[in-house]
């Protein structure tokens, strides 16, 4: 298997992130959101498609 250096920096930070948070997957998402309030960046939510009818 060939090593990818982006893949492998992806999964360094995914665990120190975690690690940060003690692994606490809603501690994660509570600062995920929080970054995402302070960002200068436009948040764009998706519209889910509607589904045709048979």
């Amino acid at each position: 298997m060939v090593k990818d250096p982006i893949v492998d920096e992806v999964r360094r930070v995914r665990e120190d992130l975690a690690a940060k948070y003690g692994f606490d997957v809603k501690a994660i998402l509570m600062a995920s959101k929080k970054r995402q309030r302070r960002s200068t960046h436009k948040v764009v939510s998706l519209v889910p498609k509607k589904k045709l009818s048979a």
